[in-house]
């Protein structure tokens, strides 16, 4: 977990309550979705304070100069209710597991093709930190959740990237997952507990070195 300086005295609370075997969905695969994750006070504070970021690709908290809310949503995030949270929700042992936690501000044209992500991350976390707009209606955008590895109209959930919603699945090798074509900002978090193995090593490292350089990038 990361410790930030200065943090609001009252931090953000997110409502890890949501989080429960029962919210539990397994079309197409393992997964909760909880609307207003972050309170509505908490969110419009956030969205306010979010970073600029012109580029695409994601971001590690160290490489950014994040306001004091937006440090104490990635504390949260990062925080052992937070892990205890997810580990209840889907019956895992995660309390030796290393978080990865990334920042996203903008999606290019290549984003969002059909994936599954790594195996060395034991469970993807999403929130989404956007404010609802006619982009999303139509569907642009919108994470969707797939049957198959080829089709991105072949889903069966579609999760809109707004207001403080979060998405939570184990990684499997069936977890399929993509949008259709956006370009534009798409403020996202994505939060990994790892597995504990040499591929995760390996992407933790290159985590650490993103940091890095893109801190030096920005300086």
């Amino acid at each position: 977990m990361l410790n930030y300086p200065g943090l609001l005295k009252q931090r953000v609370k997110l409502q890890t309550d949501a989080l429960r075997p029962t919210a539990v969905s397994y079309d197409p695969f393992a997964h909760v979705v909880v609307p207003g994750f972050v309170p509505p006070d908490d969110l419009r504070a956030i969205v306010a304070a979010l970073p600029m970021m012109s580029s695409g690709g994601s971001f590690p908290p160290e490489a950014l100069r994040l306001s004091p809310v937006v440090q104490s949503l990635v504390a949260a995030l990062q925080g052992p209710q937070m892990r205890e949270a997810i580990a209840r929700t889907f019956g895992l042992a995660l309390d030796n597991a290393p978080t990865m936690l990334t920042l996203r501000g903008r999606t290019r044209e290549k984003d969002g093709r059909i994936h599954r992500d790594s195996t060395a991350k034991l469970v993807t976390v999403l929130l989404y930190l956007n404010p609802t707009s006619e982009s999303w209606a139509r569907r642009e955008g919108c994470l969707r959740l797939l049957r198959s590895p080829d089709d991105i109209e072949d889903y069966a959930v579609e999760v809109p990237p707004v207001d403080g919603t979060l998405l939570a699945f184990p990684n499997g090798p069936t977890t399929w997952h993509g949008h259709r074509r956006y370009v534009g900002r798409r403020y996202a978090i994505q939060l990994n507990y790892m597995a504990d193995g040499a591929k995760a090593r390996a992407e933790l490292r290159r985590h650490r070195l993103s940091a890095l350089l893109k801190r030096f990038a920005s300086a």
